[in-house]
């Protein structure tokens, strides 16, 4: 049996505090052709529970906590437990998915079972169908979500389908290396406790400090809307090469634009302070690409959604996320994670449950970037033509946005609070429209920076005797 690490504890106690939070990850796999037979179902997620044996685990609490929770493997283990079918009323459009979408979003996983189900949806238009696949934040986080998703999918060419064990010579260099840290445990603590705290002070306090008052934070109900923005990548990556920015600038910039639109639709004026948001920041190596974990630490920023102008705005954005990730608060957040582990388990939890029943208004939104399968993914021999992410809503937070890449594609997942957020869909608009206009400003530039013909060149002369 394996303990559940500190943020996994967090987002179950996170859960526990608000009855109207679920914190399921879905991706949706937009998929051409006939939905399968059920036992053809069965055979691709046979694949994925050959893989991951935290697919057939569930949460066990002791006792008053007075150890961590831990995976155990469930005595009775269905899979039938984990699969759902569903049909979309006609005319069985992308509205209708998305409908779909948000009520799957309040739906809470069966904590009495392994945390995850696969929905598969019939009777989408244009010969399609969807499955939509969830699992529980404390179990994965984005980017271990796509791997659960690809381990049902066809193999690629070349792919063993197994996952390699550490050889012995990492194994004992690992065992060495967690000696090491006992042994020096009394003196590291305390120091790189106090570390970890100093670069993180900023970050606490933008959490819990009060921002301008805002439409984007206060208190969520029990149903959700969902919303769907798609850009194209190579287009992302021109921007970011004109403006030598990173595609995930780009594509904060674009939320930037986003919410500044909105609040201003609302009749709010967008001020220097107001849109503090949380960047999720991936800690995860290469080595653990393919384990079922969270491996996040996280960045508070302040969006400049009092720029007005699209380019300037752009590289306020890549200045703030620079700037933080540079003070290294990302590590020091993973650092004190990290920390946690050692102290008694009773602790921890009542620090989470602290602060998850605290009522936070420092941040209103929440934006991530998932980096997703460059290659075509096929489920059966069907090709897999999109993909689009949802993340749950939480903390007074009343709308979260994740950005997948898939092959060419960007594609924006927007959740909102049904009762706050009806105006959800000039988010989408927004992102799409922003990309547009940071594209015109790229081609601009490159076209101003093209170096012009000499006068007198033998090409001008050419042209002046035709």
């Amino acid at each position: 049996m394996t303990e559940l690490g500190p943020l996994d504890t967090g987002f179950m106690e996170m859960e526990d505090a608000d009855r109207r939070v679920s914190l399921g990850i879905g991706t949706v796999a937009i998929i051409e052709g006939p939905p399968p037979v059920r036992d053809e179902l069965r055979g691709w997620l046979d694949r994925g529970l050959e893989r991951h044996a935290r697919l057939r685990q569930r949460v066990r609490r002791t006792p008053l906590d007075l150890k961590a929770p831990v995976w155990e493997d469930d005595p009775n283990f269905d899979l039938g437990h984990h699969i759902r079918w569903t049909a979309l009323p006609a005319p069985g459009g992308e509205s209708e998915l998305k409908e779909l979408i948000a009520t799957e979003l309040t739906e809470r996983l069966d904590r009495d079972h392994p945390l995850w189900e696969v929905v598969v949806v019939d009777q989408l238009a244009e010969d399609r169908w969807a499955m939509i696949l969830k699992a529980h934040h404390t179990m994965v986080d984005g980017i271990s979500e796509i791997t659960l998703l690809e381990s049902f999918c066809d193999p690629a060419a070349g792919d063993a389908g197994e996952h390699r064990r550490p050889s012995g010579g990492r194994a004992r260099t690992g065992i060495l290396k967690r000696l090491k840290e006992v042994v020096q445990a009394p003196v590291t603590f305390p120091r790189s406790a106090v570390a970890a705290v100093r670069t993180l002070a900023p970050v606490l306090y933008a959490a819990i400090a009060p921002a301008d008052e805002s439409s984007l934070n206060g208190p969520i109900g029990r149903q959700r809307r969902y919303a769907l923005a798609r850009t194209m990548l190579p287009q992302v990556r021109e921007i970011a090469a004109a403006f030598d920015v990173t595609v995930n600038d780009v594509a904060v910039a674009a939320i930037t634009a986003a919410y500044r639109r909105l609040l201003l639709s609302r009749g709010e004026h967008p001020t220097p302070t107001e849109l503090r948001i949380v960047v999720p920041v991936s800690t995860r190596t290469t080595e653990a690409k393919l384990v079922l974990d969270n491996r996040v630490s996280a960045v508070i920023a302040h969006l400049p959604i009092e720029v007005d102008h699209p380019v300037e705005r752009l590289i306020a954005v890549h200045e703030q996320i620079r700037r933080h990730r540079s003070r290294g608060e990302a590590d020091a957040e993973k650092s004190l994670l990290s920390l946690s582990r050692r102290l008694p388990f009773g602790i921890v939890a009542e620090v989470f449950r602290l602060a998850v029943s605290f009522p936070q208004r420092g941040v209103v939104a929440l934006a991530t970037n998932i980096p997703g399968p460059r290659h075509r993914l096929t489920l059966g021999g069907r090709k897999i033509t999109e993909l689009w992410p949802c993340i749950p809503i939480a903390l007074r937070v009343r709308t979260t946005i994740a950005i997948l890449s898939y092959l060419d594609r960007l594609t924006f997942g927007i959740t909102g609070d049904y009762d706050t957020t009806p105006d959800i869909d000039s988010i989408s608009a927004s992102i799409t429209t922003e990309i547009a206009v940071l594209l015109a400003h790229a081609r601009d530039r490159r076209a101003s920076q093209r170096p012009r013909p000499v006068l007198g060149s033998a090409t001008t002369r050419s042209r002046h005797a035709k």
